[in-house]
């Protein structure tokens, strides 16, 4: 029944992924908003549900590692997995705004959260945590970027893209991006819940189920949602609901479980925080090498590669952990 609910939930992923990308492109031209805009804030918010929903269960049952490794395994495999398969399909224009402010704010996320976590100024215990309190500066490092994205939305720049015009009707616009963040909500539950089970069946250790599967599991949306947009040609959307759902998954996700209930950290999380922020800083480089601040397909297939190494590591490290 796990394969059979794995395979339902991918194929809602899929469609509902479809449906929300069209919906929302459609809604965003109407408007004259960027594409990219949208990209960074609805879709990167229903893509962002599983994480959400995932972390909040996990802190509210104290299991603090999965809550936390969720998230960063996730956004690991938003920039290696998904962002990699996306350009594989088709090589992705990045924007000079991306470059100059939204990677560098996702780079300053993944940093902070390292630095409350460790310096655990604002803890009421003696080991590692995010309190709550590190949980309302995420929170409100998280609304200055939803400020910024205001600021963003009202550009001249942005205002007047030259793009092809797909419209819909408003009440199919909200019926698709309504229908496609829910059906995105609930497939990336149904394949969370079956690869995690299967997962328990073969004695895999929490931690790891966190970093891997649950992280794979719940970076779906992200997956089909970029590479819909990539083979549509919405390039702008794919790589703002990359850079976004990054920035949501730690600003939001973290800073919003936390403020409810404090969130022991393990030291071990530090590397991976350390590759978050070096997956980010990987598409910089990526697009200087390129020359024309974009990623491509040869770039795509790197990704995926150090994406796979990066899995293997995981698993390595915690068999020698299980020895130890």
């Amino acid at each position: 029944m796990d394969f059979l609910f794995l395979g339902l939930g991918l194929l809602l992923l899929i469609k509902c992924a479809d449906l929300m990308v069209v919906g929302s492109v459609s809604l965003a031209r109407k408007l004259g908003i960027s594409t990219l805009v949208i990209g960074l804030t609805v879709i990167s918010f229903g893509t962002s549900l599983p994480e959400l929903l995932v972390s909040f269960n996990a802190g509210l049952d104290g299991n603090a590692d999965f809550a936390i490794s969720n998230v960063v395994g996730s956004n690991i495999a938003n920039v290696l997995l998904v962002l990699g398969i996306a350009a594989i399909i088709r090589p992705l224009p990045v924007k000079d705004s991306t470059v100059v402010s939204e990677i560098p704010f996702s780079l300053t996320a993944a940093l902070l959260i390292g630095f409350l976590a460790n310096a655990a100024i604002f803890s009421s215990v003696p080991e590692l945590s995010i309190s709550r309190l590190d949980g309302g500066i995420l929170l409100f490092f998280f609304v200055l970027f939803l400020l910024y994205i205001y600021r963003t939305s009202n550009s001249d720049e942005l205002l007047h893209e030259e793009l092809n015009r797909v419209y819909l009707s408003r009440t199919r616009e909200i019926v698709y991006i309504l229908v496609g963040i829910g059906g995105l909500y609930i497939g990336g539950q149904l394949v969370v819940e079956s690869a995690v089970n299967v997962a328990e069946l073969l004695g895999v250790d929490d931690v790891v189920i966190g970093l891997t599967i649950v992280a794979i599991g719940t970076s779906a949306p992200e997956l089909v949602a970029s590479s819909v947009a990539a083979y549509r040609g919405y390039t702008d959307v794919a790589v703002g609901n990359v850079v976004g759902s990054n920035i949501f998954n730690i600003l939001w996700v973290i800073g919003f479980t936390a403020s409810l209930q404090e969130l022991p950290f393990d030291l071990v999380s530090n590397t991976d925080l350390a590759l978050v922020a070096a997956a980010s800083s990987l598409i910089l480089v990526a697009m200087a090498v390129s020359r024309t601040n974009s990623i491509l397909r040869w770039h795509g297939m790197l990704f995926v590669t150090l994406y796979i190494a990066y899995l293997l590591f995981t698993v390595y490290r915690s068999q020698l952990e299980t020895v130890g």
